[in-house]
């Protein structure tokens, strides 16, 4: 019989953390993911999209990482310094108590921004503790060789693409590739490991214990002074605020790009092809998390996020997939070209791994929707769009007007072949709709007869085809029978009444079919090919919306259970990938800005019905 990468590796391989186990910290460039080990397994730096310098949770041989831990055995605990994204992993010990403080600087006074600084600020709190540290670089998503400089306590990493730097306030040895030190702290006692990008306008510059701590107390300011910002006064506001906090270390500070999450390649499925590069600008992604932005008052990133979009608007048809397309690079390129990298393993077996997305080049009508919406939100609750951007919401209505009754991949970017979405005609509808409104708001100049007409005829094929007699429910695509739960966004939108008996009805087949304990899965892979091997768990935006959609249907009682639930799918901190197994782990990229957002409107909308 073959070997299956499940044979090989199984669920409970000891070299693999299982995705929920790591926090997230950044500089709002780039991340890292701490491990509840102490060990830094992905960064890529200088940016999200940028290859790998640790990826040993693709690959824990040849993928690279920067552990940090103690030598004797320890529980660990792992939590954020309150209202910051400053990651605390913590040591216990029959012999003491100590604890790695992880953070990339960010706010004013912090060292140059080109260098990237990552701080491992160790500390012993009580007795004392043996640590090790061993700093294992892979350049190029493990592929590309690099040389090693050793001074003392400074160590070179050189390779073609990038050098980097680590200072450390302990003696380090090295061999031809890797450092690492040995030592012991006692209480009160502290070490520093500060990993910096370097060139020759930027040479190594040493972290002392003063100056780490100063960077410490300047990026706990930052963080605290940005959530300071927040309107969200209500019931859950430890995880509303850990969600905004993530949608923000997601941004990418010098375009206003939001990236769908920081990873690629974690699997939808253990030894599945599920495996997705998500570092990317997915339009509608962002557009949603720039709803969920302004629902808190954070108006900024918004700003950022429309003027990066509006630089990517093609003026007229635009191209294939209109005058947008779904996925941009972080620095608004369209290549995203799709490849293998076959000299990593993937996470626990599950190959293949893959850079960039080939879905860039995809049909998805849904992204007009989400982003007029989006704009109009903005000029509703942050201030007037220009006359310009006007022109632009123009321009893509028209082309939506024109286009709208084509099939396309839909949401979930299928593989197997173009289809008439539900999901697609409504988000359509949506982008129609609302530059009504906003016209009709502002008084601004617009062909809203045409408009009007074009809405009101998608309207009528949703209605006509789009339900199904023998489900007695709306379902995915026009003259079938497959349901799906892209379809709860009918009510969120306004485009149906969220009593309408033709709605309950939907709601009530979509419980009995695609709910499992308050989680929702996306579709019967079974019953919709999707031109992809394997299964796939539960999709947890999905699950924040179908309680949303009860929360409109008046079902109280069943959303503030299913919304509760929910919470306890969450990782320690908070966090959230894409998809919940049948056993609950996480599964997919982590963490993922769709479900963070989702959670922030469900919390926002059950809160205010709850009163």
């Amino acid at each position: 019989m073959a070997e299956t990468p499940c044979d090989r590796f199984a669920p409970g391989d000891s070299r693999y953390l299982p995705i929920a186990d790591h926090g997230l910290i950044g500089d709002l460039r780039t991340v890292a993911l701490v491990g509840t080990n102490g060990t830094i397994d992905w960064y890529c730096c200088p940016a999200f999209d940028r290859p790998s310098v640790f990826a040993s949770i693709l690959d824990a041989e040849r993928g690279g990482s920067f552990e940090l831990t103690a030598t004797v055995p320890a529980r660990t605990k792992q939590f954020y310094f309150p209202d910051t994204n400053v990651l605390i992993t913590r040591f216990f010990t029959e012999d003491g108590v100590g604890e790695v403080q992880d953070f990339m600087p960010v706010g004013t006074g912090c060292v140059e921004a080109d260098r990237h600084r990552l701080i491992r600020r160790v500390l012993c709190v009580r007795g004392s503790l043996p640590f090790r540290a061993r700093i294992a670089p892979r350049f190029g998503y493990g592929a590309q060789p690099h040389t090693l400089r050793l001074l003392g306590d400074v160590a070179v990493f050189e390779s073609a693409d990038l050098s980097l730097a680590l200072t450390a306030t302990m003696p380090l040895e090295g061999d031809d590739s890797d450092v690492w030190a040995d030592f012991k702290l006692s209480e009160g006692e502290s070490a520093v490991f500060s990993l910096d990008q370097v060139d020759d306008s930027l040479p190594p510059r040493m972290c002392a214990r003063a100056e780490a701590e100063r960077q410490f107390a300047t990026t706990v300011a930052y963080w605290r002074h940005w959530l300071a910002a927040s309107r969200y006064r209500g019931r859950w506001r430890e995880m509303v605020h850990r969600s905004a906090l993530t949608l923000k270390l997601l941004t990418y500070a010098p375009t206003g790009a939001i990236v769908a999450a920081p990873t690629t390649s974690l699997p939808e499925q253990l030894g599945g092809e599920r495996n997705w590069d998500y570092r990317y600008v997915w339009v509608r992604d962002a557009a949603f998390c720039v709803y969920a932005l302004l629902r808190l008052g954070f108006t900024g990133e918004a700003e950022a996020f429309m003027r990066f979009v509006t630089r990517h608007i093609i003026p007229g048809d635009g191209g294939p997939s209109g005058p947008l397309q779904i996925m941009y690079g972080i620095d608004g390129r369209t290549d995203l070209p799709e490849y293998e990298l076959d000299h990593l393993e993937g996470h626990q077996g599950s190959a293949p791994v893959r850079i960039g997305n080939a879905a860039a080049d995809q049909l998805q009508l849904d992204i007009y929707g989400a982003l007029i919406d989006s704009i109009y939100l903005y000029d509703k609750w942050a201030q007037p769009i220009s006359s310009d951007q006007w022109d632009n919401v123009c321009d893509l209505v028209d082309w939506v007007c024109k286009h709208w009754d084509q099939p396309d991949e839909g949401v979930w970017e299928t593989r197997g072949g173009r289809k008439n979405f539900l999901y697609s005609r409504l988000m359509c509808w949506v982008a129609i709709e609302r530059a009504i409104r906003l016209a009709n708001r502002r008084g601004l100049p617009a062909d809203l007869p045409r408009w009007r007409q074009c809405r009101d005829t998608i309207y009528r094929r949703i209605m006509q085809r789009g339900w199904s007699e023998t489900r007695q429910a709306f379902v995915q695509h026009e003259d079938g029978d497959v349901l799906d739960a892209a379809v709860l966004m009918m009510p969120l939108a306004k485009f149906i009444a969220p009593t309408d008996p033709k709605w309950l009805s939907t709601l009530d087949a979509l419980t009995q079919d695609l709910v499992s304990d308050s989680l929702v899965y996306r579709y019967d892979p079974q019953a919709s090919p999707d031109g992809l091997r394997g299964d796939e768990g539960t999709f947890s935006i999905c699950s924040f919306w179908y309680v949303e959609a009860l929360v409109r249907a008046g079902r109280l009682d069943e959303a503030r259970l299913a919304f509760e639930k929910m919470l306890t799918y969450a990782n320690h901190l908070g966090l959230y990938a894409e998809e919940i197994s049948h056993t609950g782990e996480q599964e997919g990229n982590f963490p993922q800005a769709f479900t963070h957002f989702a959670l922030i409107s469900a919390a926002f909308n059950l809160d205010r019905a709850l009163g």
